[in-house]
């Protein structure tokens, strides 16, 4: 059977729902289904949270029991396995449904096809993948955890217009207004993890937490209601203990690189733990911190670090996404650059893929990344 403008217009619907999830998911995928029957739509869903019924559940639960012979849309493969639901694969065979349309196939190992092969067994036609680049582009953190056991790392800056990020003095509160502030509060909620140096903590007294009256959405509340996991990294354990990221008792995650002392690691209060991943240099290694936070199912990390930790994340190749905040003002020539890149010539800089450029408020938000095929 050729796909028809009508599988395009379903799918498309899926995708859509599959985004109301973008806060809510993690460490689950962004999923959205449509059920069809006669040209029209008897029952849709998504999967809200972990947890939870996933996106075909909820879409047989809305249709009722009008499902028989119906034709679904899904973001992504059915499962067929038995986590703490059961596998969709098998309820829509159950349901009786005729005929499933796929995005793309599910990259976690316990499924990648067996999906598929469960709803054909049981007689069901199955078509896809169709449009998988646009659902790759709903879950890349997850995507990138399955196949490559990392997360998808997204560093976030704010600069003038003269590409500086902080004064001399490395005050940098607040180069941009409002509108980027709350849209930053986004990035962190749709975030597992956000990762910031001691240096930038110590100097912003930040709390690095996804505050509420700041995100502007409809669904506020449930979209802050899981702080993602707060890394700071502290070589030495200078970090402050009555810093205010300590007033919000949300897990913290100290990174340090092993030299402390046992008073230094003594006295934190129950939500703070302490991991030692030292490097070569005296430093935190920071590949070894992707692997350890993929390990712990965080799919999107948001870095929001000063200069030198910035840099140190580019120069390694570990960041997948930049997304940089720029402010209609100019810092000077002594204010500090976005980037700690000690770099000499023209043949070694790095280049970068513009994906998007918008307004937001007064401010532009540029959105690239590491173009390896420059």
């Amino acid at each position: 059977m050729a796909l028809t403008p009508q599988d395009f217009e379903f799918m498309a619907r899926a995708f859509r729902l599959a985004e109301r999830g973008l806060y809510t998911t993690m460490p689950n995928p962004r999923v959205g289904c449509v059920l069809v029957k006669d040209g029209e739509i008897i029952g849709e869903g998504w999967h809200v949270r972990t947890g939870e019924p996933h996106a075909e559940v909820n879409a047989l639960i809305a249709a009722g029991n009008n499902v028989r012979g119906a034709t679904v849309y899904v973001s992504l493969e059915p499962c067929s396995h038995h986590g703490r639901t059961g596998p969709c694969s098998q309820a829509l065979v159950d349901a009786g449904v005729s005929r499933v349309v796929f995005a793309m196939e599910d990259p976690n190992p316990l499924v990648s096809g067996r999906g598929i092969e469960i709803m054909r067994a049981g007689g069901i036609r199955v078509d896809g993948p169709l449009l998988e680049d646009d659902a790759r582009a709903l879950n890349p953190g997850f995507i990138k955890r399955m196949e490559r056991k990392l997360p998808f790392v997204r560093c976030k800056l704010a600069m003038s217009l003269d590409g500086r990020t902080a004064m001399e003095s490395g005050e940098s509160k607040w180069i941009t207004g409002p509108k980027a502030r709350a849209d930053v509060q986004r990035l962190r909620a749709r975030s597992c993890a956000i990762i910031s140096g001691v240096d930038s903590v110590l100097q912003d007294n930040s709390s690095l937490t996804v505050r509420t009256e700041e995100l502007d959405l409809p669904n506020a509340q449930d979209a802050a209601a899981k702080q993602p996991l707060r890394v700071v990294l502290d070589s030495r354990l200078r970090m402050a203990r009555n810093a205010l990221m300590f007033r919000q008792h949300t897990p913290i995650l100290l990174v340090h690189n092993g030299t402390a002392t046992e008073e230094q690691l003594a006295g934190w209060p129950d939500f703070v733990e302490l991991l030692a991943l030292p490097a070569k240099d005296g430093r935190i290694d920071l590949q070894a911190l992707l692997r350890e936070l993929a390990q712990r199912h965080c799919n999107e990390v948001l870095v929001e670090a000063g200069a030198t930790l910035a840099g140190s994340f580019l120069r390694r190749g570990l960041l997948d996404e930049i997304i940089v905040y720029m402010a209609p003002k100019l810092l000077g020539s002594n204010a500090r650059p976005i980037f700690d890149l000690p770099l000499e010539t023209m043949s070694a800089s790095l280049a970068l893929k513009i994906k998007d450029i918008r307004a937001v408020g007064r401010d532009w938000r540029i959105t690239a990344s590491p173009d390896t095929e420059y």
